[in-house]
């Protein structure tokens, strides 16, 4: 959805990787069969009208020699693609963040020993305005459908053309990653493109979209006092992330920082300041209460859930900014999002809007949402024809993600074993890796970088699934000092007893504490059912 922070193009392929990773097609590197200037033009793809404006030679420096070409395809959707000088079949698209309205940093990734050999593009998503403002949205139907679920599928057709146009064939291998928005774009692709993309990594995806807004909605609303002023302050966070740490954290046999949000079972009274104080160390009883229903979740007057998920034990310290103000952002994030998306893009042109001011937290308003909601939704469970074209899927999500919690991607993963028949069979091509004590998409109490790339890359092209991927945690001068398999989800790391806890290599998989819950009952589970709109 909406969602705020994209992963940062610089981690791809950077990771650690298995020797069963380190692949590049065995053929000879492909050679330029024309001069870059040339590429300047117009290119007839099939619903896909595509406009170069330039094409520039950049010599090599931090990056391998390219030519960078730029472009929009019509009416609107701005580009970037990095052709190499060496290339080797690979073409790798990066997801938006956000509302979009920029072109994602590219690097070219470490697809194994070799750098630099797979052409790399991103997209605005069609439209120009970075930020909050969607304004862009509130007149223009085809602003917003580039933005909802177009940008991505033309921005891929146009760059394939392009490729074939400069290396005299097109790409053997296409690759989708993305973070947040383009975790919701990557699962998209999936779901209306199925033959677009080889391998897809979804991270954190905002695959429901619809829902997610009103979980942002809901969040600023939480934590709001009658006075306007934050209840659950900046200062009290420390407070109770240590008071989750000291009840939690070693339920899986280890101290270590992390937690498992699944197994907590953690009750803020424990915090209660004495006697209507209060002090620094403890909570006041509305701050009791509204940290209560931040790991609930919200509901209707009635008790019907609203959303699939809550904010997760473990994920205090990133609430800074996003439920509380902040210096550099202003109004808390989850404000600035539901705010945004309610005023102009939440409901169908023409018709009556809303605002966080006026939403209210209702069966009926959640159902006004879908109209409009349907088509940058991703929550469709129909990926059969991925499957059958052999493509193969990695999601991915941060256990303490402040800003989509990972509970909804387990449980649209739950869905799609239900969908596809059993664990096994859903893992031949779709798998499932949470990361614990990851924040969005990126940064963490212990864990704070995944990337599965290279894992990807070599499910594909050499049929090796990933049985284990490494996470990183880093400090603030950017020194490893952590490594941690993650396993396809439900398997966990445990401690073989052993050896460094900072140290990968001395943990094994092992079953999860308890069975893997089933899917949840929640308004919007029918969401899962409807196609959005496609444009083959």
């Amino acid at each position: 959805m909406l969602v705020l922070v994209t992963l940062a193009a610089t981690t791809v392929g950077m990771g650690p990787a298995s020797a069963s990773s380190m692949t590049v097609p065995a053929d000879s590197p492909a050679r330029p069969v024309r001069q870059c200037a040339d590429l300047v033009g117009q290119f007839h793809v099939p619903g896909a009208p595509t406009h170069v404006t330039s094409a520039t030679v950049v010599p090599a420096a931090a990056e391998p020699a390219y030519c960078d070409v730029r472009g929009y395809v019509e009416p609107a959707v701005r580009f970037q693609l990095k052709l190499p000088t060496t290339y080797r079949g690979r073409y790798v698209q990066y997801g938006c963040g956000g509302f979009c309205g920029y072109i994602t940093p590219t690097v070219f990734p470490e697809c194994g020993p070799r750098f630099g050999d797979a052409a790399v593009a991103a997209t605005d998503d069609g439209h120009p305005v970075p930020g909050f403002d969607t304004r862009w949205a509130v007149n223009n139907q085809a602003a917003r459908d580039d933005f909802f679920f177009r940008a991505p599928h033309v921005t891929s057709k146009a760059a394939k053309q392009i490729i074939a146009r400069y290396y005299g064939e097109p790409p053997r291998y296409s690759y989708f990653t993305g973070c947040s928005t383009g975790g919701r774009e990557a699962l998209l692709l999936a779901q209306r493109y199925p033959d677009e993309f080889d391998g897809i990594i979804a991270g954190a995806p905002a695959h429901n979209y619809q829902a997610l807004l009103v979980y942002q909605a809901w969040l600023a609303k939480a934590n709001i006092g009658a006075d306007g002023a934050p209840v659950v302050t900046d200062a009290k966070l420390p407070v109770l992330h240590q008071a989750v740490l000291a009840a939690c954290d070693g339920l899986d046999e280890l101290v270590d920082g992390q937690v498992d949000p699944g197994a907590c079972r953690f009750d803020p009274v424990s915090l209660l300041c004495p006697n209507g104080t209060d002090l620094p160390g403890c909570l006041t009883p509305p701050q009791v209460e509204t940290a209560r229903k931040l790991y609930t979740g919200p509901t209707t007057a009635g008790g019907e859930r609203l959303y699939p998920g809550a904010q997760a034990y473990g994920s205090e310290p990133a609430w800074t900014g996003w439920l509380t103000p902040s210096a550099a952002r202003g109004r808390p994030l989850a404000e600035q999002f539901a705010d945004n998306y309610l005023k102009h893009m939440g409901y169908p042109i023409g018709t009556p809007h809303s605002s966080l001011a006026r939403f209210e937290l209702t069966r009926r308003e959640f159902h006004r949402l879908t109209s409009e909601g349907l088509r940058p939704n991703a929550m469709s469970l129909d990926l059969g024809r991925f499957q059958r074209s052999g493509g193969k899927l990695i999601i991915w999500h941060g256990w303490a993600d402040q800003a989509i919690p990972a509970a909804g991607t387990v449980d649209y993963y739950q869905r799609l074993i239900e969908r596809f028949g059993t664990p096994r069979q859903t893992a031949e091509w779709a798998r499932l890796f949470v990361i614990p004590s990851m924040y969005h998409c990126q940064a963490g109490s212990a864990l704070t970088a995944f990337d599965p790339f290279r894992e990807l890359v070599a499910w594909v092209e050499n049929g090796t699934p990933p049985d284990r991927i490494i996470a990183t945690g880093r400090d603030t001068q950017g020194n490893v000092v952590r490594t941690r398999p993650v396993f396809p989800y439900p398997l966990r790391a445990r401690y073989g007893g052993t050896g460094s806890i900072d140290d990968e290599r001395n943990f094994l998989p092992a079953p999860p504490p308890a069975p893997p819950r089933g899917t949840l009952r929640w308004v919007g589970e029918y969401l899962h059912h409807i196609p959005g709109p496609v444009v083959w």
